[in-house]
């Protein structure tokens, strides 16, 4: 180690005699080639030797090395002129050092090689070492301009090489979101084979500490949209540098870092990148002055991060709404969709602003937006009839695809827009031929599901359709699309034959009962089965299925306390109503009520074993939540609605009570809410006699 330190001391001293000892030289950052003016000031080499050691001198002279001409220089006014002639960092991750022969000698790192470069010798313009000027660094615009392909921006890089290398990977990218789908996989295919790609890399990963950072960050996105994969050594450099230098951010570096989290695989890397992402902006939120950017990080910051970081957000939010413009409010519910954080004012805000310029807005917007209502559990009546009444009123020019989209998204809403539904109906029975398995499936689920059919002017002409245009797919159909395509039909009340007489095939049902969704499976099959033996416009019910047992319908964890008391006060006791009852078919009511035909009085059960059963009415009474009707009214929906059916089938009359109504109610108001459900409008007076009584 001495002889290594006193031979570098040597080669110092006598590199010291290429320059005026009365003058400074000033070392420069990584740039272009190019005269430089320094000032005089020779104390710092001549005291280097006091303040560092021998290799903190080594590295930094040599951090961006340069070759000093002794004849070029020139004095004016105590002012030193001389030709800085860089040792290009790209050939760059060498050890360089002066053997005693005044000799640059570099030893390349990658394969061990030795070259010498003689200070003293006349250069030609061809040699790259000693170029006055080097080439003119281009853009990733002009490339992206200039090229046509990945392999074009490659073959620019062979011929002139330019510093930062991240301009050719960002060039790439640009002309790569130009091409179609096969192009894009043919050009890759290209671009990993090109023999010039491995050198790039390798350019990458040398320059990645020393370029800007913004650059850094626009390399790396680059680089894995491009498809190179997350696991090689080129990403996870980038990732680790990242890392290092993250606090050399500015707004535009939190926006672009931002997209590159978002698009990366986890990984340790990534994980510890996305930690030191969420303290960078947990410090810095109130410095950010962009609302474009302020909304790429809230989205980007995660579902599992601190909700007191989520809460710093929202507030930045709030006190930038006044600059929000409509695409910031129209996006604002997808932010908060991708952190998870059900900020209502937010919300709110932002939907008055869609509402107030809802015409002319784009399908992917509505989309968008509903479906980040739909993950954040946020059912604004307002907004949802706004959304439908313009694509009502604008229908013609709807894709059939776009709307059946829109209908699904209402429907996991639980929303129900009568006109909307109508309008669709007709283009269904209107062009029946536009229906391909999967619209078929959806069209059926939606409408099922949101109980729509259920006296609408068309609805025999719309089930014959969607029969029609599934049986033409029973050839090809999969038994499990088959089933669900027959149980919407049974929730709308519905059996045409021909799906029918398929499913209940052995060898299907047998299939079924086999699959990976066999309780899935099961549940529909007996709901199936007990349509073909209490529906009347069945004309199957002389086949039985042999099916598992299905477990009982389970009663609710928290039983509707409030009504049991309601039903006592109101009948007389506890001996006039049954609490949770189970019913064949695997059905359960919450109470039952028995009444003589016209329900005029409450029979207590201990009466009624001996009374006729034609001269009972049995009375079920349900407790329904808000999640059994359609999003802001009282229509019930498809499993409701047919449980309803069923229970009528079997000789009850039933009555729906809604919890969150109950709940709301004084104990007299309840009592006389109850007494108007269950008693017959003619038996109301003696009912309030009998009330008063007791």
């Amino acid at each position: 180690m001495n002889n290594k330190a006193g031979s570098f001391l040597w080669n110092l001293r006598q590199f010291s005699t290429l320059v005026p000892t009365s003058r400074t030289m000033r070392l420069y950052p990584l740039g272009l080639c190019k005269t430089k003016i320094v000032h005089s000031n020779w104390n710092i080499l001549n005291n280097f030797h006091n303040r560092m050691r021998s290799t903190d001198i080594f590295r930094y002279l040599f951090q961006d090395a340069f070759i000093l001409k002794s004849d070029v220089g020139f004095q004016t006014r105590g002012i030193s002129t001389v030709t800085a002639l860089r040792i290009d960092r790209l050939l760059y991750a060498k050890r360089l050092f002066f053997d005693s022969k005044h000799s640059l000698v570099s030893v390349d790192k990658f394969n061990g090689e030795l070259k010498k470069v003689n200070l003293h010798h006349e250069v030609s313009s061809e040699d790259v070492l000693t170029k006055e000027t080097k080439p003119n660094r281009i853009s990733s615009r002009k490339l992206s301009e200039e090229c046509n392909s990945l392999s074009d921006v490659l073959d620019a890089f062979t011929k002139a090489p330019t510093f930062p290398s991240s301009n050719y990977f960002t060039a790439m990218w640009t002309i790569a979101k130009r091409l179609t789908d096969d192009q894009k996989r043919f050009e890759k295919r290209l671009m990993f084979s090109h023999p010039a790609f491995n050198q790039l890399c390798e350019h990458m990963m040398r320059e990645a500490k020393i370029m800007q950072y913004k650059y850094l960050l626009f390399s790396l996105y680059s680089i894995v949209k491009l498809g190179i994969p997350q696991n090689t050594l080129l990403v996870q450099t980038l990732l680790r540098v990242t890392q290092e230098r993250i606090n050399e951010y500015d707004e535009i570096c939190l926006s672009v870092l931002s997209s590159v989290l978002e698009v990366m695989e986890p990984c340790k890397n990534v994980h510890v990148l996305q930690m030191g992402f969420r303290i960078l902006v947990d410090q810095q939120v109130w410095k950010i002055e962009d609302v474009f950017t302020l909304q790429v990080v809230m989205k980007c910051i995660g579902k599992d991060a601190p909700i007191a970081l989520k809460r710093k957000l929202e507030m930045k939010a709030l006190r930038e709404l006044d600059r929000f413009s409509l695409l910031n409010s129209q996006r604002m519910f997808e932010v908060l969709a991708a952190m998870n954080h059900r900020s209502l004012i937010l919300l709110n805000e932002c939907s008055k602003v869609v509402l107030d310029n809802i015409h002319g807005c784009p399908s992917k917007i509505i989309i968008n937006i509903l479906q980040s209502c739909k993950d954040l559990q946020y059912y604004n009546l307002d907004l949802f009839n706004g959304l439908a009444d313009y694509v009502a009123a604008t229908f013609d020019v709807w894709k059939l695809k776009k709307v059946l989209f829109i209908l699904i998204l209402f429907e996991n809403l639980g929303f129900r827009h009568v006109g909307l539904m109508d309008l669709f109906m007709k283009r269904i029975v209107e062009d029946p031929e536009s229906l391909n398995m999967k619209n078929i499936l959806s069209i059926l689920h939606t409408y099922s599901s949101l109980n729509h059919v259920y006296k609408c002017q068309n609805k025999e002409q719309f089930l014959q359709v969607m029969a029609s245009a599934l049986t033409g797919y029973l050839h090809s159909v999969s038994s499990e699309n088959l089933l669900d395509a027959v149980y919407s039909f049974c929730l709308m009340n519905y059996f045409p034959l021909a799906p029918f007489n398929q499913l209940l095939q052995k060898d299907v049902i047998s299939e079924l009962l086999t699959s990976d969704d066999m309780k899935k499976n099961v549940h529909k099959l007996h709901i199936l089965d007990t349509c073909l033996k209490l529906d009347d416009t069945v004309c199957l019910k002389d086949i039985a299925l042999s099916l598992p047992q299905l477990p009982r319908e389970l009663p609710p964890s928290h039983p509707n306390a409030k009504v049991a008391e309601v039903l006592s006060s109101l009948l007389g006791g506890e001996g006039y109503f049954s609490k949770d009852v189970h019913l064949p078919h695997s059905y359960h009511i919450d109470f039952e009520i028995r009444m003589d035909t016209n329900r005029n009085q409450v029979l207590p059960f201990s009466d009624v074993d001996t009374a006729s059963a034609t001269d009972i009415q049995r009375v079920a009474v349900l407790c329904v939540s808000r999640s059994a009707y359609c999003l802001g009214s009282s229509h019930p929906r498809g499993f409701l609605a047919m449980k309803m059916r069923h229970l009528n089938a079997m000789g009850f009359h039933v009555i729906l009570v809604n919890n969150w109504e109950m709940d709301k109610l004084e104990m007299e108001d309840a009592i006389t809410f109850l007494k108007t459900k269950i008693y017959s409008v003619e038996a109301l007076p003696v009912a309030a006699v009998n009330l008063q009584s007791t």
